[in-house]
């Protein structure tokens, strides 16, 4: 058996000493579609079926800062998340929801200064006391180069954006977090389990250098940092692939960073399982791949977990299969009797074994990075994309060839099958989304909002901390589009090489 403790660096074992004997993890649901007011209905939903933290989807436009009446935004508004133009949205989004009450996650990255101070005031409009609520904004731009692209900026104006929401949220919101470093997106482009814990942690020294050298303290910053993780199918390698992670991240933070608070180096972790490992075919096995997934993350520790519906290979999910996923967590923590012990796989050979293989092979990894100049260096070489492209071919051959069972897709098909009952959008939720959107600009002050934007594309355009400035184009109902054109303007648009 391992001589760590749970709770004692290098947290191996997971950071706390009772971990869910004493507090379960966060059970989110990702949700968002259409406009606000149906994404609140669904919110609304599954708080009452008992999820303990809102998780917020939003749509490809929102995303890219474009405004829903954009003509590229055509077709896309509503789609694969929630349409938010404006303030107005927010409160439509959280009407009836206590922001003091509950914790908030916002997958949001480009535009992720923008939601926040959306999401800020609305709070503050609710009396919340900023200083206490919490949640947690993705704000992850690097593995959108790498992975997604829903990129807008260049790198470095991108970096610049989000150290200032770590400067102005280290003041003002001290309880939220303001990173979420994502390996999940790495490993749905096809990395290896070994290639999402090195990638995200080389992401991660490149956020923390770029708030060293703005000035921030390791210590003041770095206990509001969290993760996102993958799980993925290989049910003992995903539990290994959590406790290599905090193991190495821990060394990380204080060896490499200096960092002395021990929450510094606790990597805490949102998890959500597998989307790409979701089939088509016969979409009710995908309950058993979210079941076991879901025991992964929770067997590894995770603070904060979402287990995806059993037919998101087909459309968004329906109620009845966002319920039946949340449920899969409430029986993991009620009934399966796993939580009664901080770490129950602890001491296993096979466990401790891929451990040190995943910790070992991350680590040679994160050295090739730092040899190349670091992730920025390496991303503009393009040395990141072409590792997780080969990994992703690789296994697609392996598929292919038979080496690589996927149940019902290349093995143990099945044919005939009633086709399942699946969500569809309304098509009139877009045409209200922008004829809401065009009575808000006619209804504003114009003058006012233009004078706000003004002074956001000066402070861009000099060296002020740029949040402020954006609350306040905000405040006046100036659209996330209209905000992220300004900072076009001053920046550019990122092409890919």
């Amino acid at each position: 058996m391992t001589s760590e403790l749970p709770g004692q660096f290098p947290f191996t074992r997971g950071i706390y000493a009772d971990m869910y004997r004493s507090r379960l993890w966060t059970m989110r649901q990702y949700a968002g579609f259409g406009t606000a007011e149906e994404s609140n209905r669904r919110y609304r939903y599954l708080l009452s079926q008992g999820i303990t933290g809102l998780s917020v989807a939003f749509d490809l436009p929102t995303q890219m800062g474009m405004d829903s009446d954009h003509p590229l935004a055509t077709g896309e508004v509503g789609r694969v998340g929630v349409a938010i133009c404006s303030l107005a949205d927010m409160h439509r989004l959280f009407d009836g929801i206590r922001l003091a009450d509950i914790t908030t996650s916002m997958t949001i990255n480009s535009t992720a200064s923008i939601l926040l101070s959306l999401y800020v005031l609305v709070a503050k409009s609710q009396g919340a006391d900023l200083r206490k609520i919490s949640g947690t904004v993705q704000n992850d731009i690097l593995k959108e180069y790498i992975a997604r692209g829903t990129y807008i900026y260049p790198p470095r104006p991108a970096m610049r954006i989000i150290t200032d929401l770590f400067a102005w949220a280290s003041r003002e919101l001290p309880d939220w977090n303001t990173i979420s470093i994502s390996g999940y997106h790495i490993r749905e482009a096809g990395s290896t389990a070994i290639q999402e814990v090195a990638f995200t942690l080389a992401n991660a020294i490149t956020y923390i250098g770029a708030a060293l050298e703005a000035g921030l303290e390791i210590d003041s910053f770095a206990p509001r940092l969290s993760f996102f993780f993958n799980a993925h199918n290989n049910f003992l390698e995903e539990i290994a692939k959590y406790r290599a992670a905090r193991r190495l991240y821990a060394s990380i933070m204080r060896d490499r960073f200096g960092a002395r608070n021990p929450r510094s180096m606790m990597l805490r972790f949102h998890v959500q399982t597998a989307g790409s490992t979701l089939t088509a075919q016969q979409p009710d096995v995908n309950v058993v791949r979210v079941s076991m997934q879901a025991l992964a993350a929770v067997l590894g520790g995770a603070q904060s977990l979402h287990t995806n519906g059993k037919d998101e290979a087909l459309s968004l999910p329906t109620e009845e299969s966002a319920r039946l996923a949340l449920r899969t967590q409430q029986i993991i923590a009620y009934e399966s009797g796993v939580t009664n012990v901080a770490d129950p796989v602890g001491g296993s050979y096979a466990i401790e074994q891929l451990t040190d293989e995943i910790e070992r092979g991350a680590r040679d990894y994160i050295e090739r990075i730092d040899a190349m100049g670091g992730t920025l260096a390496a991303i503009e070489r393009n040395y990141i994309q072409n590792e997780i492209q080969n990994a992703a071919y690789d296994y697609q051959q392996r598929v292919e060839r038979g080496e690589a069972v996927v149940v019902g897709v290349n093995r143990f098909q099945q044919e005939g099958d009633d086709p399942p009952r699946i969500f569809r959008l309304d098509p009139e939720l877009e045409r209200q989304q922008v004829a809401r959107l065009r009575e808000l600009r006619v209804s504003r002050s114009a003058t006012d909002v233009e004078s706000r934007l003004a002074g956001l594309e000066q402070a861009a355009r000099g060296s002020d901390n740029l949040i402020p400035h954006i609350l306040n184009c905000s405040e006046a109902y100036a659209t996330v589009g209209e905000i992220s054109d300004r900072l076009r303007r001053v920046f550019g648009e990122y092409q890919e090489h």
